[in-house]
């Protein structure tokens, strides 16, 4: 699981010095974060919806997809790389040559053992926090995808149960776009 390692709060500029390792490094209020490979389910999972929302955004140029590692840079001490992110055209301007400056319009953590209760609790509350407009939480084990609005500044879960194999996922952002989840877990 990843912890936050104790002691002193990082910034943006302390992220900068980690070592070109390999590992996913992140900071969440200045604490230090650090995340094994991801599995090959998991990679598969991020492909197919990489594939999905990066082909229909490039068809509708409805703004950028990107998949980690991409840093995220929310505040001087939030630097986050979710596996997947999505600008929309209005906000192309926060994307610079190094990270993502500011909230993204939607990020999408999907879970690895290591990562679930950071992914559940502590990401979700960062990205509620700097305003990304929505959360998905894809479970490759029970393969289900939660879905979280911001709706007047605080999450909504979108369905009383997070979507199933069978269901299909639409979302604001991506007017005309209906996600199958049998696609996305295949």
């Amino acid at each position: 699981m990843p912890s936050p390692t104790p002691s002193l709060k990082l910034t943006y500029e302390d992220y900068l010095e980690l070592p070109a390792d390999g590992k996913r490094y992140e900071l969440i209020d200045g604490d230090l974060y650090v995340t094994p490979a991801p599995t090959s389910k998991h990679q598969a999972i991020l492909r197919n919806l990489l594939l999905i929302i990066g082909n229909f955004v490039r068809e509708t140029r409805q703004g950028a997809v990107f998949p980690a590692p991409l840093d995220v840079l929310l505040s001087q001490g939030d630097v986050i790389q979710p596996d997947l992110v999505f600008v929309a055209a209005d906000s192309l301007h926060l994307i610079t040559e190094a990270h993502v400056a500011g909230a993204p319009d939607l990020a999408v953590e999907i879970f690895s053992p290591s990562s679930r209760r950071t992914d559940a609790r502590t990401k979700l509350r960062l990205y509620e926090r700097h305003g990304v407009r929505e959360y998905w939480l894809v479970d490759p084990e029970l393969e289900t995808i939660a879905v979280y609005r911001l709706e007047e500044g605080a999450y909504r879960q979108q369905a009383d149960l997070a979507l199933e194999r069978g269901d299909a996922l639409t979302s604001p952002l991506f007017p005309g776009l209906t996600i199958s989840l049998a696609e996305v877990f295949e």
